[in-house]
């Protein structure tokens, strides 16, 4: 077996590469560039070699400083990891020249499978269902256009190297196509060194199924079941599932064996994913294949117990697999989350910065009920302009669907982050979602189910019912702790019940609150009349200063996350997030008297609605502009965001130009 090996990679993944090297008995080295010197994946190395600058154009992507921090380290492989590299053909061949082992599929297969153009020639020549569209590059956007008129739209624009949503744009209209043919090429090249597209029939209500594939040097290639990767943003996956809720056994079976003949047909000998588009009455399409390890492989693990990257290694070491078709069994459900550096709040934009606290829920295993998380940051370190937003992939496993996405819901109420906006508690409001939970899924679902983008859920009866108790518990153990340091009670904890209205946004629930530090709280829910409805006992070990909440409310155990705010606590449970405003009766009759606080008119200002590079400013100072002109484009976290008019207007001033990186909420034009 190999002594050590090198990642080539950043971040989450190369931090999960490293867990198995390490428990196999490998060593490992980690690469960095200037804004990764402190990143967690260097500190987990047993060695570490600077590359070169931020820009993973100058870093990163750089095959010779890859080959030479080999050369520096004696590491006889390279894994990859996703993105980056690890599709390149040219890598594998540079490394071979070296002598140095490719942790990955050969050239060959990387050649005929990995490139997105030439994959679908070879599915087509396998005579694997595809989907309709030009197998070909792309000259340019009025060829695009062309393209597009003969396939019908709509169409899928997609970059022939991409990944990761990167290079990828629908659109509905030649006016579409031109403008996100040039957007596409642009992302294509930043991300990948490589600016080839192609374009594709787009599938009305399709769902994204994919098979997991991994083989070996002797010719053996299996299946290891099905991911459903429906819900996606901007054709970046959000959420993943293992097996999918849609297919049957003959279907898995059908994409399984379709899979597998595709992936010897080339000679394909590591971990891959062959991806298909299905219909909701199960037909399914040839979309691409991944030829790397995809970032959703947790899913598949925990169902199967198998360990992909161990068995990437013992592939590229020559081993044969040590199982066959008939021995792989799926067990269970798993979902994956990935938790983004983004403001749900704000159409997701981008959020850099400091993670000033970080507290990921325990992993483990508890009854049948298993909780992990993939991370590469830790608490105190920095979320980077440079590189992709993912933060973390929260996974979690048991026996049914809805008990898996249960334990999920209840990991995301126990993770906890500041210093950055994240989409916790856009995800944390899906698990809720009947149609998520009744499996009804689609690639379209975030755009139909949150048209007007993402604003937190309202609580419902229950649910108020279970903040108003956790906010007064906390509210009576603050006041308690209070007064014993400022020796208002020198007589000693005295238990009587003190009456609390608890304002959760336009929600009111009045209680009785009662209790001793150290012992159970007891809270009584009043009605509207004053009238005593049922007493709940509440038992938590929290303290003043705990981020997370977690205890039991009656019956119900939970996590709430919990912020300081004046007269209350910012809570954070199940998607919800609002302000617990906890009154005494006659504080209450006040607050209801008090004016609300207007948001000053920023109409007149075009603002950058993330921290970003201004990659072009595309009016001038004096230009009439009409409501849905593009203005700007904004570039952050390897992605192209263009910034348009909202409504009609003059250009008054333009406050910077291209190049400029500029502050979230920073001025980029004023309208007269």
């Amino acid at each position: 077996m190999f002594k050590k090996i090198l990642i080539a990679n950043r971040g989450e993944i190369a931090c999960r590469v490293m867990k198995t090297a390490k428990r196999m008995g490998i060593k490992t080295v980690a690469v960095y560039s200037d804004a990764d010197r402190e990143a967690m994946h260097v500190a987990m190395a047993d060695e570490a070699v600077h590359i070169g600058p931020a820009a993973s154009a100058q870093s990163y992507l750089i095959i010779d400083k890859i080959v030479d921090a080999c050369k520096q380290t004696g590491a006889e492989a390279v894994h990859p990891g996703y993105g980056f590299l690890s599709e390149r053909e040219a890598f594998p061949v540079a490394l071979a020249k070296e002598g140095i082992v490719f942790i990955g599929p050969n050239p060959g297969a990387i050649a005929a499978m990995g490139d997105k153009i030439e994959s679908k020639k070879a599915a087509v020549k396998a005579k694997v269902s595809t989907v309709p569209g030009y197998v070909g590059e792309i000259s340019d956007a009025a060829h695009a256009v062309k393209i597009s008129d003969e396939i019908g739209y709509p169409v899928m624009i997609k970059a022939s190297a991409g990944g990761g949503g990167k290079g990828m744009r629908i659109a509905w209209s030649k006016a579409e196509v031109a403008e996100g043919f040039n957007s596409s090429r642009s992302e294509a090249m930043s991300s990948f060194g490589d600016d080839r597209m192609f374009i594709e029939k787009f599938i009305v209500n399709p769902r994204h199924i994919e098979i997991q594939l991994i083989g070996d040097k002797h010719g053996n290639v299996i299946y290891l079941g099905e991911r459903e990767c429906s819900i996606q943003r901007r054709n970046q996956k959000v959420l993943e599932e293992a097996p999918s809720p849609l297919l049957d056994e003959k279907t898995r079976k059908a994409m399984g064996e379709q899979a597998v003949a595709l992936a010897k047909a080339v000679g394909y000998d590591s971990a891959g994913t062959v991806e298909f588009v299905a219909g909701q009455d199960r037909s399914f399409f040839f979309l691409e294949m991944n030829t790397r390890l995809q970032v959703e492989h947790p899913v598949t693990e925990l169902i199967t117990g198998v360990d992909l990257v161990e068995l990437m290694i013992r592939s590229a070491y020559g081993e044969k697999l040590p199982m066959k078709q008939s021995d792989v069994k799926l067990n269970g459900w798993a979902i994956e989350s990935r938790v983004y550096a983004e403001d749900p709040f704000r159409s997701f934009l981008p959020s850099i910065g400091r993670l000033v606290k970080y507290r990921p829920p325990v992993e483990g295993k508890f009854g049948d009920i298993t909780v992990r998380n993939d991370t590469g940051v830790e608490e105190g370190g920095e979320i980077s302009m440079f590189y992709d937003p993912m933060i973390a992939k929260l996974v979690t496993h048991a026996p049914t669907r809805i008990a898996a996405i249960d334990a999920q819901a209840d990991a995301l109420d126990a993770f906890y982050i500041d210093g950055i906006q994240h989409n916790i508690p856009f995800v944390s409001s899906v698990m809720q979602h009947p149609r998520w939970r009744e499996g009804k899924l689609s690639t379209g679902f975030i755009k139909e189910e949150y048209p007007d983008g993402f604003s937190a859920r309202t609580p419902n009866d229950e649910e108020l019912k279970l903040l108003a108790a956790v906010a007064s518990a906390i509210d009576h153990i603050s006041n308690t702790r209070r007064r014993a340091i400022t020796h208002q009670m020198l007589g000693g904890q005295v238990k009587f019940a003190k009456s609390r209205v608890v304002h959760l946004g336009d929600a009111r629930q009045s209680v009785e609150v009662s209790g001793v530090a150290g012992q159970p709280a007891y809270v009584t829910y009043l009605d509207a009349k004053g009238g005593r409805g049922k007493t709940v006992e509440i038992v938590s070990s929290w303290a003043p200063g705990d981020p997370v909440w977690t205890g039991q409310v009656g019956d119900k155990k939970l996590s709430v996350q919990v912020r300081p705010a004046l007269n209350g606590y910012k809570l954070a449970y199940r998607g919800i997030n609002a302000i617990g405003y906890v009154y005494t009766p006659r504080e209450a009759e006040m607050a209801a008297l008090m004016p609300e606080k207007v948001a000053a008119d920023m109409s007149k200002y075009l603002l950058c609605p993330m921290p970003g590079l201004i990659k072009s400013v595309l009016v001038a100072e004096g230009a009439k502009v009409q409501a849905g002109d593009n203005l700007a484009v904004v570039e952050a976290m390897k992605m192209e965001n263009i910034l348009k008019a909202e409504r009609d207007g003059e250009v008054k001033k333009v406050n910077c130009k291209a190049g400029d990186s500029l502050a979230v909420d920073a001025v980029i034009l004023e309208f007269a």
